[in-house]
């Protein structure tokens, strides 16, 4: 069966299940979507390593990538290989000393994993089929129109406040292990250096 790959194009607050949140794959070569609902803490786990945060002490994942590295095993891919009454199944494909080992694994964890070793993301046309969507592309006026309000108004709070306080703020959600928050203050302190 042939491979598709998808590379992450989202991750925001799931619309259809409250305290979750959807990480959206896309085809690397189509324009075909996967959503996949995961929970909070696998959230953070991506997001964590999406934006190359260092927690203060390891995540589970972060733990799990480095037992890995001590027993020589590198994870290659990841692949969505099943999808039974709307659930994703996933499994990790390792390489130890020459040899393929395949893991069975929560799609969500799986994710949190193939950013870590930055391995690719693969499924199958099957799944595509059943649970994948095509977004139609907005105009780019009307995209323009669409990004500018909603960035202005996450942001419009740590606009007000001195670099200092966004360094302060920054330390406090860190140790906090509060990463999206984390992630808001870097990219506001990342815009006033670039201004």
């Amino acid at each position: 069966m042939k491979k598709i790959e998808l590379d992450i194009v989202s991750l925001a607050h799931s619309i259809s299940q409250s305290n979750n949140y959807t990480i959206v794959l896309g085809e690397a070569e189509g324009v075909r979507r996967l959503p996949v609902v995961i929970g909070a803490f696998e959230a953070q786990a991506i997001a964590v390593a999406m934006e190359r945060m260092t927690p203060n002490r390891p995540l589970t994942h972060d733990l799990f990538k480095n037992a890995l590295e001590v027993f020589e095993i590198e994870i290659q891919e990841v692949v969505i290989n099943q999808l039974i009454d709307g659930i994703f199944y996933s499994q990790l494909i390792c390489m130890q000393n020459g040899r393929t080992v395949e893991i069975d694994s929560r799609t969500s964890d799986a994710l949190a994993m193939a950013v870590r070793y930055n391995c690719p993301i693969y499924t199958y046309e099957s799944i595509l089929s059943q649970a994948g969507v095509t977004l139609e592309e907005p105009d780019r006026s009307q995209a323009a129109n669409t990004r500018k309000p909603s960035r202005k108004k996450k942001q419009s709070s740590l606009q007000t406040r001195s670099t200092q306080e966004l360094e302060d703020m920054l330390e406090r959600v860190l140790s906090n292990e509060d990463y999206e928050q984390a992630a808001k203050i870097r990219d506001e302190l990342n815009r006033r250096e670039e201004d």
